[in-house]
């Protein structure tokens, strides 16, 4: 079972998704993410442990990523693969057999069309077991709001390529905090600084997927 769990982890890194997949070329013919995630849960593993493979998996390529050892492209790959073990495991998510790490609300902020980086971070942050609720691009701050009221207890991900929305963003911030000042907030893009986080009054920064993920489990730590 563990020599199956370990095959899981690495075609979720690898980005194989199944035995017909074509890349990675080394990986040509060889089970991939979904058969593999079939047959695991067939030899009685546990949802959990399954989930645990593919978070490994999200871990190391999405540390590869912030490195610059791994691309874009590997990247989507990856959570192509994790998509693949993600069918069999969500009726047991469905049914409450499997429990995710909390609520990640992310959002592109008001005014900026961008969302490479937004799905970026959701994939990874996904991967490695938070339930991701995506509200898109140009998200003004009453929908983020509306988003928290329906997702209790969630944390919230504002996102932004453009220096000029940066004005959107803190007033984001400062909106959200007003009505729920006890929810966390992280902030990245391009114009950003750990700096210009603090003086938003955002609870983190995350230059990459990663660590955005090193901060969301902090915050459940």
């Amino acid at each position: 079972m563990d020599e199956i769990l370990k095959q899981i982890s690495v075609c979720v890194e690898r980005g194989k998704i199944n035995k017909l997949s074509p890349f990675p070329a080394d990986m040509k013919g060889m089970d991939g993410a979904d058969e593999l995630a079939k047959q695991a849960l067939d030899d009685s593993a546990t949802p959990d442990t399954i989930l645990n493979a593919c978070t490994s998996g999200m871990q190391r390529i999405g540390e590869k990523f912030g490195c610059g050892e791994a691309f874009v492209p590997e990247l989507l790959m990856s959570a192509k693969a994790m998509n693949a073990v993600m069918v069999h495991l969500k009726p047991f998510f469905q049914k409450g057999s499997v429990k995710s790490k909390g609520r990640f609300v992310i959002g592109t902020v008001a005014g900026d069309l961008h969302d490479i980086g937004k799905n970026l971070v959701s994939i990874v942050v996904e991967g490695n077991g938070w339930q991701v609720v995506d509200l898109g691009v140009d998200v003004k701050p009453a929908k983020f709001i509306t988003a928290i009221q329906e997702n209790t207890d969630c944390i919230v991900g504002l996102s932004a390529l453009l220096t000029t929305t940066m004005v959107n963003m803190a007033n984001t911030v400062k909106e959200i905090k007003a009505k729920y000042p006890r929810t966390k907030i992280i902030v990245g893009g391009a114009p950003l600084t750990a700096e210009a986080a603090k003086g938003m009054g955002a609870d983190g920064y995350a230059p990459d997927p990663q660590n955005a993920v090193v901060m969301l489990d902090s915050f459940i730590g």
